[in-house]
């Protein structure tokens, strides 16, 4: 462990500014890089052990094509890792300043270490919960690095995978996928394992699976759909109907019939118009088979949501009071293109909603991506709530698919409106 990291485990207490700030500063401004890990320091030490008995330098290790992940235990989770549980209001005060001055060193927010977890798994498990300063802070620095990254790419966003180990280009660190049911990441993949859930093009003509639990693509076994988010189904549903008392007369519209658990939520409500827009030849089959098309107040969208609803925008003749989301295989840039869209068809009063998976493989990715939908649906003047529901009883165990896509203990149902 190098005296940064040994600074970081704050062996004396009390945390004071006087004593840790100038410390940290110093070794910061000599050069030592506030990205430099414990395994970079381990393969420098081994380095020089073997230089000084005459061994051999050890060759690097080839990167594996495999599941093997790289770890990167930066100061910052030695931080988080050594708080104190006992720390005191003042003592916290400098430890936030000292993960400033981390930051504006170029620290990264989303790092994962040697127990493959984030700098927000770890205050977490220091009794720093999600509305704690120190965690805010990490989350104020995710979002921002998020935000840099659409500038530089203009306009594109990309976001790698938080699993893939970062490197101390400032450009290449902050990119990463959204990692949700719906929004893959857009990372290297392999084609024959990964490209149905990575391209929608492979999407569409790959064969699926209708189990009693489940959506599946019948090769890979990718879960596009499964039981478990029949809750999280229905408090949508409610969403959309802005005016509790008259869904009769409301005109709905679901991108993603999936299982159909929403759609069958939204024909209890008996809309006017119920508008399902869905794009999988296999899907539609099922439609067809359940009868969907033969039901008086639905309409079916046959096609991609970026070629059927822009003829409804041009055509500019239905508006609706609710519209949901939830579609496979697709990534952020498609939910920036699609809130182009959402703002044109929306009624005034009218609410927009979807299934929230983004970054929910862990949890403070979960909360960064929660803020940034909020900036962008803002641009466009409106207004994302979130209300959280606890999933403890509901998540399931991920055997039958090829990878879990929710792996957090609790939902952001979003409910986003004009101002």
């Amino acid at each position: 462990m190098s005296e940064l990291h040994s600074l970081l485990t704050f062996p004396d207490r009390p945390i004071s500014k006087n004593y840790y700030v100038p410390k940290l500063e110093h070794f910061l401004k000599s050069g030592i890089p506030a990205t430099y890990t414990l395994e970079q320091v381990a393969a420098f030490e081994r380095e020089e052990r073997n230089k000084s008995e005459g061994k051999p330098e050890e060759s690097k290790p080839e990167e594996s094509s495999g599941d093997d992940k790289t770890s990167n235990t930066t100061p910052l989770h030695v931080l988080a890792r050594s708080l104190p549980l006992d720390i005191n209001d003042e003592e916290l005060q400098v430890v936030l300043e000292m993960m400033n001055i981390l930051f504006e060193y170029g620290a990264g927010w989303n790092f994962i270490d040697y127990e493959d977890k984030t700098v927000g798994d770890l205050l977490l498990e220091r009794q720093q919960n999600r509305e704690s300063p120190l965690y805010r802070r990490l989350v104020e620095a995710g979002v921002s690095a998020e935000l840099l990254l659409r500038k530089l790419n203009g306009g594109d966003v990309e976001f790698l995978d938080t699993d893939e180990p970062e490197n101390n280009d400032p450009e290449e660190t902050i990119q990463r996928a959204f990692e949700s049911k719906e929004q893959e990441p857009v990372v290297s993949y392999n084609e024959d394992d990964d490209a149905t859930a990575a391209n929608q093009q492979v999407y569409l003509q790959t064969k699926l699976e209708y189990r009693d639990e489940a959506l599946i693509t019948k090769d890979n076994k990718d879960g596009v759909m499964m039981d478990w988010e029949t809750k999280i189904m229905e408090i949508a549903s409610k969403t959309l109907f802005p005016n509790p008392g008259a869904t009769n007369s409301a005109t709905v519209l679901n991108i993603g019939f999936g299982m159909g658990i929403i759609d069958t939520f939204i024909q209890a409500q008996n809309p006017h118009r119920h508008y399902i827009c869905e794009a999988h030849p296999d899907v539609l089959a099922k439609i067809r088979e359940d009868g969907w098309y033969e039901k008086d107040n639905v309409v079916i969208l046959e096609g991609r949501w970026q070629d059927t609803l822009n003829q409804l925008l041009d055509e500019g003749e239905v508006f609706f009071d609710g519209i949901y989301y939830d579609t496979f295989s697709e990534h952020y840039q498609d939910m920036l293109d699609l809130y182009d869209v959402i703002v044109g068809l929306i009624k005034p009063d009218g609410v927009f909603s979807f299934f929230n998976g983004l970054g929910a493989d862990r949890s403070l990715c979960y909360d960064v991506y929660k803020k940034i939908v909020e900036i962008d649906v803002g641009n466009y003047g409106m207004i994302c709530d979130y209300t959280t529901y606890s999933l403890d009883e509901q998540l399931p165990d991920w055997n039958d698919v090829k990878r879990s896509y929710f792996n957090c203990n609790y939902y952001y149902h979003p409910r986003i409106a004009f101002a």
